[in-house]
């Protein structure tokens, strides 16, 4: 069977622009980002640090708002939505992955990823459960606790939490700087096998060259502004 995809872009910004104060002093974060990611891609943003991406990043998540400029997920109009529609949205739509794990210490691996479900108020679906573990290859770990883990089996264990609800969209902040080179190729593969395997939209941010190269567009940002894509 083919899958067919909306030929809409899942992801569009226009002339985004967000501006910080710092005192009386007007910082800008993003200059005017004119960005489109279609269903299924996964698309990696680099840059040096301070360049605009986790602003971006952020914005396309709802967890702030853009000062000017229009960002649309999914047909939705963020600049004129709400907190509290941001809020529903980003539960049920957005799964987030961050360079610190953000692990819940007292709760086992199999209830860290579950959390994320009943959070969504779907309850427990223990066949998505059982692909996404067996997918990212933890389920020898689900008794175990997050310090008992690599850094790596904490990433993937992070990963799963993100796309367990299933996600129209995986934002990806640095997933691989916490990492050595091994667990991070494998965290990538990992990621990889998931857009590919499950059809899953990924936008990741890092400063990674090589943590870049596995996805299908890289997005160079300087400035606040993209200068290639």
């Amino acid at each position: 069977m083919i899958e067919v995809f909306s030929l809409e872009p899942l992801i569009v910004t226009e002339n985004l622009k967000k501006v910080y104060r710092v005192g009386k002093v007007a910082v800008p974060a993003l200059r005017g980002v004119n960005l489109t990611v279609q269903e299924g891609e996964f698309v990696a943003v680099v840059g040096p640090s301070g360049c605009g991406k986790s602003t971006l990043l952020h914005i396309l998540g709802g967890l702030t708002g853009p000062t000017s400029g229009r960002v649309c997920v999914d047909g939705n109009d963020f600049t004129t939505m709400g907190d509290a529609d941001r809020t529903r949205f980003r539960r049920h739509k957005i799964g987030f992955v961050f360079q610190r794990f953000n692990l819940l210490p007292t709760l086992t691996v199999k209830n860290n990823i579950a959390i994320a479900q009943h959070i969504q108020g779907n309850g427990f679906n223990p066949h998505r459960f059982d692909a996404v573990v067996e997918m990212l290859g933890i389920r020898d770990k689900l008794n175990y606790k997050p310090y008992a883990l690599s850094g790596g089996e904490q990433q993937r264990v992070a990963i799963a939490r993100a796309v367990i609800c299933e996600p129209k969209i995986l934002l990806a902040d640095e997933p691989t700087g916490n990492l050595d080179s091994e667990n991070s190729q494998i965290v990538l593969n990992m990621l990889r096998t998931l857009n590919r395997s499950f059809r899953q939209t990924i936008l990741m941010i890092t400063h990674n060259l090589d943590a870049a190269a596995v996805s299908d567009r890289v997005v160079r940002m300087r400035d606040g502004q993209i200068i290639l894509d």
